[in-house]
């Protein structure tokens, strides 16, 4: 089966900021008025033609980006919550966007891995893969040709390679 996935529009984290809110609340950042040009463009690709339904994270930043790729290819959206970006907290308490900075930092200075007899509080690249996959694994039988609009880390978790641009594209077989 064919995936493409494609990378969110560039987020606008002001309004979360603005409001305080700490956790999963930084999640609901919608796009910057960058990010909402990326996603109309990136609509517009050919990568899409044939495929058959969209999967998009349920993060606001990339449903707005699904829904542009919606318009163009007049498929549906289908919402799958264990397509949501890399945890930097599995507790979902972190206080703001720093700490959930160091907390990648350390996540990509570690190859995705807790060190030997340490537990960290973020979710490992294994464990991004693990439940990436096997939401996916359910689509693989009814789709031959799928896109996928999600996050950073999980597709970098997915496809293997290096970071994905705002809006970037990465075309894989997935078996």
């Amino acid at each position: 089966m064919k995936l493409i996935m494609v990378r969110h529009g560039e987020p606008n984290y002001r309004p979360c900021e603005e409001r305080n809110f700490i956790g999963q609340g930084m999640e609901l950042a919608p796009l910057s008025v960058m990010g909402i040009e990326q996603a109309k463009n990136v609509a517009k690709s050919r990568f899409f033609d044939n495929a058959e339904i969209i999967l998009a994270s349920p993060y606001p930043r990339a449903l707005q980006t699904a829904s542009y790729i919606a318009i163009e290819t007049k498929l549906d959206v289908i919402v799958e919550m264990d397509l949501r970006e890399w945890q930097p907290d599995l507790t979902f308490q972190y206080k703001s966007h720093k700490e959930a900075s160091n907390a990648y930092k350390d996540y990509r200075l570690n190859n995705g891995l807790y060190p030997a007899n340490e537990k960290k509080n973020w979710e490992t690249a294994q464990q991004v893969l693990n439940r990436a996959t096997e939401c996916l694994k359910s689509y693989s039988s009814r789709y031959s040709k799928f896109i996928v609009v999600a996050h950073g880390e999980l597709i970098r978790c997915l496809a293997g390679g290096d970071a994905v641009d705002y809006c970037g594209v990465v075309e894989f077989d997935f078996n």
